[in-house]
């Protein structure tokens, strides 16, 4: 782990998009104690007030503060993407790694199921999800989980089929040790570096995937401060109140970037061959 993050602090890119990302990580667990108001008030008063020194991010059109709402909208975003990217990574790891070790007709069957979830584009399989589940957070979470299953276990199956050979393997089989063993012991610890890379390119898809949803309105409550949420009621108001869309489109686009160079950065500072 030391050489990991050596190499890893040298690229100075995925080093900032780490910084982003523990920044969002602070925000959304402190959001309660830096937010200057509730993100649910509103007051006509102020109903689409530009940037000030009172409100930061100006308000929308219902006088909610925006910085306050931006704030909450990582929490969303966060638990969105930790707990999809969860399911998916527990689910597809699962049958990667089956798939791998045992190969044959177990290889068959799991492979023809990721490749029917690979024929469908992410967000159009994300939108039959949750048309059959109903819109809210929490079938929102499964619907992306299940989107990205397929990738994770198309990258756990890969990883495993160039260890499957290898003379440690052979070894332990020789020795009598049982395969669920071999499976978590041997093989899933050295198959761990392109899962963690994974890992970090899906929490940025996730996040995105989130925003999409909720702007089309098949993801949270429209009440709840959710970036995409706030895009959405800002699509009819940006031209004449550019703040109301700008700043969430801003905290999306910083979280995927950081995600993406940070995966980036990962990936160079895991690979043996560089």
């Amino acid at each position: 782990m030391k050489n990991v993050w050596r190499k890893f602090r040298k690229n100075y890119i995925a080093l900032f998009g780490f910084a982003i990302i523990v920044l969002i990580m602070v925000t959304a667990i402190f959001a309660k104690w830096i937010a200057p108001f509730d993100p649910y008030e509103m007051n006509p008063a102020v109903m689409l007030e530009p940037p000030s020194s009172t409100h930061w991010f100006g308000t929308d059109q219902f006088g909610r503060d925006i910085f306050s709402r931006v704030l909450y909208g990582s929490q969303i975003s966060l638990q969105v993407g930790i707990i999809s990217v969860g399911i998916a990574l527990v689910i597809g790891t699962i049958m990667g790694v089956f798939a791998g070790y045992y190969g044959k007709w177990v290889d068959a069957i799991l492979s023809r199921v990721t490749d029917v979830l690979f024929s469908f584009p992410d967000i159009l399989l994300a939108l039959v999800v949750m048309a059959i589940l109903g819109p809210s957070l929490t079938n929102l979470m499964i619907a992306i989980g299940i989107v990205y299953t397929p990738t994770f276990a198309r990258v756990a199956r890969s990883a495993v089929l160039e260890l499957r050979n290898s003379l440690y393997i052979e070894a332990a089989q020789s020795m009598g040790v049982k395969a669920p063993t071999i499976m978590l012991r041997h093989i899933l610890p050295n198959a761990l570096a392109p899962i963690i890379v994974q890992v970090t390119l899906s929490l940025a898809f996730a996040i995105l995937a989130e925003a999409a949803l909720s702007f089309l309105g098949l993801g949270v409550s429209p009440d709840m401060p959710s970036w995409g949420v706030m895009l959405s009621e800002a699509k009819d108001w940006m031209e004449n109140s550019w703040w109301t869309a700008i700043f969430p489109g801003i905290a999306i686009t910083l979280a995927v970037f950081s995600f993406n160079v940070m995966g980036d950065g990962l990936r160079d500072a895991l690979d043996p061959r560089l």
